[in-house]
Order: structure tokens, then sequence, then C-alpha cells
């Protein structure tokens, strides 16, 4: 089994900066990539961001050039800072891993993020 533990949410004012922590169980190399996710109330979950094993990176339209996802593999952990906030960017936000050999989903409990003045 694998635990995934979020950290980093909190209020933040509109154009603020966050940096969002994704401590896994695991070495981050045994998952082919790692997620973020955020979800608001009555909406599905959306995909952020990921990173392949090999680094490869991909993000929203919505986060492009504000977000960036990161991994620190002796940590075992995944990265999302968060620049230029915008309200629109409040949820709760999800890390996800993909585990290689075996193709199972892990999800963390989530950490929220607003974006308030």
């Amino acid at each position: 089994q694998v635990q995934l533990v979020e950290s980093g949410g909190g209020l933040v004012q509109p154009g603020g900066s966050l940096r969002l922590s994704c401590a896994a169980s695991k070495s981050t190399n045994t998952f082919v990539a790692m997620n973020w996710y955020r979800q608001v109330p009555g909406k599905q979950r959306e995909l952020v961001a990921t990173i392949t094993s090999s680094s490869t990176t991909n993000y929203a339209e919505s986060v492009k050039g504000r977000f960036t996802i990161s991994r620190n593999v002796a940590q075992n952990s995944v990265y999302l800072q968060m620049n230029s906030l915008k309200p629109e960017d409040t949820a709760v936000y999800y890390c996800n891993a993909i585990e290689r050999m075996t193709g199972s989903r892990y999800w963390g409990q989530g950490t929220q993020v607003t974006v308030s003045s």
C-alpha cells in the first residue's frame, strides 16, 4: 500500500504564491506518473499537472505559465509551485500516483487552497 500526504495549502491573496508538497511512502521512481488534481464542490476532479518518471511534465491550459510541478527523488516527494494565483484556483488539491508495476492509483487526503482578498 502507498500513502501520499499533501501539505502546503492555505489562504492566499490573488496574485500570491503557494507551494504544495506531496510526500510518498515509496520512491517516486515506483510510479510511472504523479499528478496533481483539484476539485471544487459540485464539479468533477480536474487534472492540473503531471510529471512522469522521466520528468516529462504536462499542465492544464488554465495553469500553464503559472504552476510548476517538480519532484525530488531523494525525498520521495512531488511539489506544485503555484504563482499568480487567481480566485478560480480555489479548490481542494489532491496528489495522485500511478504505480508502475500494477497500474494501481493512489490518492492523498487533499489540501485546501483558497485564493481570496
